[in-house]
């Protein structure tokens, strides 16, 4: 079995978490291979939205994964969770499922409660993970209040000053709020920290999308 995962932003503990999950999920034996490209996510937040350069590289690696014949594809940037939302009639075209890291962890958050706290350190990607939710309330027929936590300068903090940012701002946010979502697969390292501190659900994406990569790959026959 072959999984492709898209990156935009790659660091170490992005890369073994989202890795980690996708072995637990799927199996040790899994072939992982990785496409990165820092650009697309910087000429996003430069724009204030997606354009097509950026677009066209994001949808340019995920064809790359399908030109080396990956039986699926996790997508494990939120703040393009609309190219992978567009690419999903070229997903059922070729027979690779195209999965976003996200999508099941917001569906998550809106069983879980009325008010979500979305947590992040890139602008770019409260609004796709708002809108996402937003859209898992409609297909659920439920009403969810967001609650957007924009952590301006956190990006690029190191691991401990970065917990401490995060920790806080979960503090400011966790007596509005009935879930609280971490909007970055980066973040990820900081839920159980978070979850016993303020005794709440606190939701990240890494093994969501994994999960989710599975359940494809099972309606796909690869797997049972």
């Amino acid at each position: 079995m072959k999984i492709g995962i898209i990156f935009t932003v790659l660091t170490p503990q992005l890369l073994e978490d989202t890795i980690g999950s996708v072995k637990a999920a799927v199996g040790e034996d899994a072939e992982i291979i990785t496409f990165d490209d820092a650009s697309v996510l910087e000429e996003i937040k430069a724009a204030g939205r997606i354009t097509a350069p950026p677009a066209a590289r994001y949808v340019e690696m995920c064809m790359k994964a399908a030109e080396q014949n990956v039986d699926a594809i996790l997508c494990a940037c939120s703040s393009v969770g609309d190219v992978a939302d567009a690419m999903q009639d070229i997903a059922r075209l070729i027979g690779i499922p195209i999965v976003r890291i996200d999508e099941e962890m917001c569906r998550e958050a809106v069983r879980l409660g009325k008010r979500v706290a979305i947590l992040a350190t890139q602008p770019t990607t409260l609004a796709p993970t708002r809108s996402t939710v937003q859209r898992a309330a409609r297909e659920m027929g439920r009403e969810v209040e967001t609650i957007d936590c924009y952590m301006e300068g956190a990006f690029g903090l190191d691991p401990e000053q970065f917990l401490k940012r995060l920790s806080d701002e979960t503090g400011k946010v966790a007596g509005k709020a009935d879930v609280i979502l971490l909007a970055q697969g980066s973040m990820a390292y900081a839920q159980e920290t978070l979850r016993n501190k303020y005794n709440m659900p606190v939701l990240a994406s890494p093994r969501f999308g994994a999960e989710s990569l599975r359940r494809a790959l099972v309606a796909k026959g690869v797997m049972k």
